[in-house]
C-alpha cells in the first residue's frame, strides 16, 4: 500500500540539489544501504536522515524503520519483512531471509547449495529431492535414488548391498537365495541351517533327493552297489544295507534254483521259493524228477538230494 503524503512541507530544491554519497554497504541491486551525510528526510515519515542510517530506494531516501514497514520484501518462509541490515535471496519473484533459505525436508542451509523449487514455494535441496516418493530399502530404510542397484522381492527393496544373508551377514545381492520367514539365507547358510543332509555322503541336499524307509538321500548317492547306476524310481534288492538293481541282484546275490539253476529273484514269474536242505528252488521247478508233477504246497520224498512225490519213489 502507498502510504498516505507527508504531513510536513517538501524542503526546498536547493537541499535536495547534490546526490547523495555513494551507499557504505551494498545491499540487494534494488536498495542501497548507507549513512546520510547530507540533509535529507525520510521520503516518508520526513524525520532528517543526516548522520543517521538510510536506504536509498529507486531514488527515494528513507530512514530504516520506514523501508522495512513500506518497501522491504517479505520472507516466503517466516512472512517477515527482510530488513536492510539482513541478506536476501531471491529467486523467481520470491524472496528468502538467507537464514531462511533452507531444505523443507532436511532442514539443510542451501545458500551455496542446489535447490529445486516445488509447491507450495518450498525449496528443496537435491538429495531429498531425488529421494522424495523413491523406494525404501528394507535393510538400511534410506531411499533408493534412481540409479542405485537395487532387488526385489515380494513386493520389497534392497540396495544390492544391502541384500545381505541373515546368517553369515554376507552380500547376497543378486544371487541365489532362500527366504525363510522374514530372513533371507544364501545357499550355503541355507544348506547347514536348514537342509536335510544325504545318509550316505552327509551333504545337504539342496533340491530334489530320495527318501527311502524316512531316509533322505542324494538321487546321485542311491545307486546300485554292483554296478554303481542310479537307481532311484527303479525296482531294486536291499540285502542288509546294499542296494541291487535287478541285473545285478540276479548276478551276484540271488540264489540259484536246484532246479533249473537261473537266479531266484523274487520279481515276476516264480517269486515264490521253496527251500529245503540248504537247497532253493522256484515254486514251478520245484516238481517230482521222475514224473515231473509240481510238488509246491504237497507231500515229497528227498531221495539221494532228490525231490519225489509220494508214489515215484515206490517205483524206482
Amino acid at each position: 500500500l502507498t502510504p498516505p503524503p507527508p504531513s510536513r512541507l517538501q524542503p526546498p530544491p536547493a537541499r535536495r540539489s547534490r546526490a547523495p554519497p555513494p551507499a557504505s554497504k551494498e545491499g540487494p541491486s534494488s536498495y542501497t544501504v548507507g549513512t546520510m551525510s547530507e540533509r535529507f528526510d525520510c521520503h516518508y515519515c520526513r524525520d532528517p536522515l543526516h548522520g543517521k542510517k538510510y536506504v536509498q530506494k529507486e531514488s527515494r531516501h528513507c530512514c530504516v524503520k520506514c523501508f522495512e514497514k513500506f518497501c522491504a520484501n517479505t520472507c516466503i518462509e517466516c512472512k517477515k519483512p527482510i530488513g536492510a541490515d539482513s541478506k536476501e535471496l531471491h529467486f523467481k519473484n520470491r524472496y528468502w531471509h538467507d537464514s531462511c533459505f533452507r531444505c523443507f525436508k532436511c532442514y539443510a542451509s542451501l545458500v551455496t547449495e542446489p535447490f529445486m523449487l516445488k509447491e507450495n514455494n518450498k525449496v528443496w535441496c537435491s538429495t531429498c529431492s531425488a529421494t522424495e516418493g523413491a523406494n525404501k530399502c528394507k535393510g538400511c530404510f534410506k531411499a533408493i535414488i534412481a540409479g542405485d542397484q537395487n532387488v526385489e522381492y515380494k513386493k520389497s527393496f534392497w540396495h544390492k548391498e544391502c541384500f545381505t544373508c541373515s546368517q553369515c551377514k554376507q552380500v547376497i545381492g543378486t544371487g541365489s537365495f532362500f527366504p525363510k520367514g522374514e530372513d533371507i539365507y544364501c545357499v550355503s547358510c541355507h544348506e547347514h541351517k536348514f537342509a536335510k543332509l544325504c545318509v550316505k555322503c552327509k551333504n545337504a541336499i539342496t533340491s530334489g533327493g530320495i527318501t527311502y524307509q524316512e531316509q533322505p538321500w542324494h538321487s546321485e548317492c542311491f545307486v546300485c552297489t554292483g554296478c554303481s547306476k542310479q537307481i532311484g524310481g527303479k525296482r531294486f534288492t536291499a540285502v542288509e544295507d546294499q542296494f541291487y538293481c535287478v541285473d545285478c541282484y540276479k548276478t551276484f546275490v540271488a540264489k540259484k534254483c536246484a532246479g533249473c539253476k537261473n537266479p531266484i529273484t523274487g520279481f515276476g514269474k516264480g517269486s515264490a521259493v521253496v527251500s529245503h536242505e540248504g537247497q532253493s528252488w522256484h515254486d514251478y521247478c520245484f516238481k517230482c524228477t521222475k514224473c515231473s508233477r509240481p510238488l509246491a504246497n504237497r507231500r515229497f520224498v528227498y531221495h539221494n538230494e532228490q525231490i519225489y512225490c509220494a508214489d515215484c519213489p515206490h517205483r524206482l
